[in-house]
């Protein structure tokens, strides 16, 4: 991967209104920028969507930063938001 990162998962989500294909689309996506999922949850909450993916980074070419562009354009695409983050970050604003 082109930006050193100690820890190369990140954590995507993905909010929207509820239609058939979101987690195909996304993860379609993810695989395309050479991604691996590692883990997934979703719900519906009174029609809308929200999902949380573990992606490992650790295979792909590009850089977090156009990695993260990438999604949240498909999420502008889709008329979803996807927002990216690394796994590190995300614990550690959730830590109690």
């Amino acid at each position: 991967m082109a930006e050193l990162m100690e820890n190369n998962k990140i954590v995507v989500t993905v909010v929207g209104k509820d239609r058939k294909g979101i987690i195909a689309q996304v993860a379609s996506k993810v695989a395309q920028l050479e991604g691996n999922v590692l883990d997934i949850t979703q719900t519906i909450l009174q029609g809308n969507f929200t999902m949380i993916m573990i992606v490992d980074l650790a295979e792909s070419q590009l850089s977090f930063g156009k990695f993260k562009e990438e999604m949240e354009l498909l999420g502008k695409e889709m008329g979803m938001v996807i927002t990216c983050m690394h796994q590190d970050l995300f614990q550690f604003m959730h830590r109690i």
